[in-house]
C-alpha cells in the first residue's frame, strides 16, 4: 500500500467539497463544509463516509483459516449461506493481534468470502496497524498455506449512518432483495449480499462503530464508488472524518491508532468482550490473555467520561487524583458533543480511582466490567 494512497472515491469527494487532511500517513475527508449539518444529518436521516483509508487485505491459500486462528484471538467466521432470491448472509468476527506478551500489533475485521480455499478471507484493518500486521503475516503465515496480499487500491469501503441508513442501502447496495427491517435486525459484523459472490459483489455489515445505525459497505472500488454517488445524488450528505470521530466517541468505541497502540492490552481497552474468543484453541499471546482472566487484573481501563463545559482536551492530557497532583489516567479522545451536550472523552484511568481532576474539575470515572 504505497504511502500516497488516496481513496478510490478521493475526485468525486473533492467535487463534493470535500476538505482533506492527514491521517497516520494517509488522505482523508476531513468535513464537506458543514459538520454540525452533517451531524444533524447522521442523527435524523442519512450520511455516507468513506473509510478507504482503512487497509484491506485479501488472505487466501490452501488452509487461511486454520493460518489466521492461530494468530487472531477471535472466533473464525462460519461461511457464508445462501438465504435464497440470490442473497449471501454471513458474519465477519472482530479480532486482535498480538505480540507473546498480550500487546496489540493491531485490531481487524475478519470477513470469510464464501469457500475458504477458493474465495480466502478478506480483512478490514486500521491504518495504524497495517504496517506490523504485514510483518506479522510475513513471519506466521506459511506461503505454500496462506498468503496475504493488500487489495485496498482495488476495493474501498464505505458507511451509511443514520435512521433512513438501513433504506437506502437496501435500494441502492441490495436491490431491495433485502429489506430494510431485516437489516435493521441484524447484530454487529452481520453482513448480506445480493448476489452470488463476496469477492465481485458489494457487502452490506452491521456496524456499532458509532452510535446511529450504520453500516459498512466493502466490494469493488468501481461499484463502491458508484454507490456513494447514487447516495449522495438521492440526497444522502457525504460527512468526513471529524463527525465519525464525533459519533464514535459518542458511542465509547475505542479506535487503533488512537485509543490502543502496541502498549496496549486488549482487556485494558474494554475490548476483550468482542475481540477474544476464550474457548478457541491457541494463538499468539493467549497465555497472557488467560493469566489476566483467571489470577490478575490490568492496572487500567479505558473509560468514557463526560467532562462537562469544559474547552475540548488534547490527545496525551493528563488527569489527576482527587486529592493529589498524581497522575492517574491520560485523554486519549476527545470531542465537543451534541448527544450529550459536553464534552466527551475516552480515557485510560488506574483500576480503582473513582474520581479525577481536570484543570481543578473534578469528573466521576464510571465503573465498567
Amino acid at each position: 500500500m504505497s504511502e500516497d494512497r488516496v481513496s478510490p472515491l478521493w475526485a468525486a469527494m473533492e467535487a463534493a467539497g470535500g476538505v482533506s487532511a492527514d491521517y497516520h500517513g494517509r488522505r482523508l475527508m476531513r468535513h464537506f463544509g458543514d459538520p454540525s449539518g452533517a451531524y444533524e444529518a447522521a442523527t435524523s436521516g442519512a450520511v455516507v463516509f468513506d473509510r478507504s483509508h482503512r487497509a484491506r487485505l485479501a488472505v487466501t491459500g490452501r488452509a487461511p483459516g486454520q493460518m489466521l486462528s492461530g494468530i487472531l484471538t477471535g472466533s473464525m467466521p462460519k461461511e457464508p449461506t445462501e438465504l435464497g432470491g440470490e442473497v449471501l448472509g454471513g458474519e465477519a468476527t472482530y479480532h486482535a493481534v498480538l505480540t507473546v506478551k498480550g500487546r496489540m500489533l493491531s485490531d481487524l475485521w475478519l470477513m470469510l468470502r464464501g469457500d475458504e480455499e477458493s474465495d480466502g478471507f478478506l480483512l478490514d484493518v486500521p491504518v495504524a496497524g497495517v504496517a506490523a500486521l504485514l510483518e506479522n503475516f510475513k513471519k506466521f503465515l506459511p506461503p505454500r498455506l496462506a498468503r496475504a496480499k493488500d487489495v485496498s487500491e482495488d476495493t474501498a469501503m464505505i458507511t451509511v449512518s443514520g435512521p433512513a441508513a438501513a433504506g437506502v442501502l437496501s435500494r441502492l447496495a441490495l436491490g431491495l432483495r433485502v429489506g430494510s427491517d431485516e437489516l435493521v435486525a441484524l447484530g454487529e459484523g452481520e453482513w448480506r449480499l445480493a448476489g452470488s459472490s463476496a469477492v465481485d459483489g458489494l457487502a452490506v455489515i452491521k456496524t456499532a462503530e458509532v452510535w446511529p445505525e450504520a453500516y459498512s459497505v466493502v466490494g469493488p472500488a468501481a461499484s463502491v464508488r458508484a454507490l456513494w454517488r447514487a447516495a449522495v445524488a438521492e440526497g444522502v450528505l457525504p460527512a468526513g472524518h471529524g463527525v465519525w470521530s464525533t459519533l464514535r466517541v459518542e458511542a465509547g468505541r475505542p479506535v487503533f491508532g488512537t485509543d490502543m497502540d502496541d502498549g496496549t492490552i486488549p482487556i485494558e481497552a474494554g475490548i476483550h468482550d468482542r475481540a477474544i474468543d476464550y474457548e478457541k484453541g491457541c494463538y499468539t499471546g493467549q497465555e497472557v490473555i488467560i493469566r489476566i482472566r483467571d489470577r490478575g487484573h490490568v492496572n487500567r481501563h479505558l473509560r468514557r467520561l463526560l467532562l462537562g463545559d469544559v474547552p475540548t482536551p488534547t490527545n496525551g492530557t493528563e488527569l489527576l487524583s482527587e486529592d493529589s497532583d498524581k497522575v492517574v489516567g491520560w485523554i486519549t479522545s476527545a470531542v465537543l458533543s451534541p448527544k450529550f451536550e459536553q464534552t466527551v472523552a475516552l480515557a485510560y484511568v488506574r483500576r480503582g480511582v473513582e474520581t479525577v481532576r481536570l484543570d481543578g474539575k473534578s469528573i466521576a470515572v464510571p465503573a465498567g466490567a
